[in-house]
């Protein structure tokens, strides 16, 4: 039979599969490197792409014990050109390094799947830039912990922000609103760097975008039935380094096609999972 993909198609199935192929290899150096480290209930995934001003001081923020869980920072480098290893490895961090900058979307996805590995009972997320706080993670891991919600989203909404981009605060609210009207869940803050969850909803959910996996990761996880709970955090500005989102207008079209693509890929899921009317599924 004659293969009726396109040349791009197949081109990115080839990037697909090599990605997978480096992640895979990736992730069997990692665990064995840390095959003797005991394993921790929480485990504060950070991805990191030549963040070297900036990462150590997120790691030493990251609380060594959370509720009464012990805790333990893990960095995925996304092919960083400088020493955001080195310096996150310095700082205590277990760190994973990939060869080649292969995607935020890719770094969480194998952040995730080691810390599954190594056995954690919850998920965190921290950015390297130092924009949130890990040091506000008990807030989000108490409702987990005490059974009260799945998945906990930061907002700096319901919380405090320091930064002063005027359209970039705006977008939070449109996102959140557009989000919260289709999912029939209400989200103040669609793209927060602290999140915490259950281990085993990302050996659920499907994650497949390459950047913006903080929208579709939240999506998704209403789509599946998991409970969603905010928390107020605290966005603070970025102090060293360059934003790796791009200018306001092309981060907000890049965003709103992940979020109308992962809105309509789950509507199946949705609507066998999730109670008649809850959103626009």
């Amino acid at each position: 039979m004659t293969s009726t993909r396109t040349p791009a198609q197949a081109g990115a199935t080839r990037d697909i599969a090599r990605s997978a192929e480096i992640a895979d290899a990736t992730a069997a150096t990692f665990l064995s490197e840390y095959a003797d480290r005991p394993p921790a209930a929480i485990v504060v995934v950070i991805p990191a792409l030549n963040e070297a001003s900036s990462v150590a001081s997120v790691i030493d923020a990251v609380p060594s014990e959370i509720c009464g869980l012990r805790a333990e920072a893990l960095l995925v480098d996304d092919g960083s050109t400088d020493a955001t290893s080195e310096l996150a490895r310095r700082a205590g961090a277990m760190v994973c390094r990939l060869p080649v900058n292969l995607g935020q979307g890719v770094a969480f996805r194998l952040g995730y799947r080691l810390a599954r590995e190594r056995g954690a009972q919850f998920i965190a997320t921290a950015d390297a830039d130092g924009q949130f706080d890990p040091g506000e993670l008990p807030a989000l891991i108490r409702p987990l912990k005490d059974g009260e919600a799945d998945f906990v989203n930061g907002s700096r909404r319901l919380g405090r922000t320091y930064t002063t981009d005027p359209v970039r605060r705006l977008g939070v609210v449109v996102f959140g609103t557009i989000i919260s009207t289709l999912t029939g869940v209400r989200i103040t803050d669609p793209a927060n760097g602290l999140r915490a969850f259950r281990a085993d909803i990302t050996s659920v959910v499907p994650l497949r975008q390459t950047q913006y996996q903080t929208s579709e990761l939240l999506i998704c996880t209403v789509a599946h039935g998991y409970r969603v709970k905010e928390v107020p955090v605290t966005m603070y500005q970025r102090k060293a380094g360059q934003t790796k989102k791009g200018r306001n207008f092309i981060y907000g079209c890049r965003f709103a096609r992940v979020v109308l693509t992962t809105w309509w890929a789950q509507r199946a899921t949705a609507r066998r999972l999730l109670p008649p009317h809850q959103g626009l599924w």
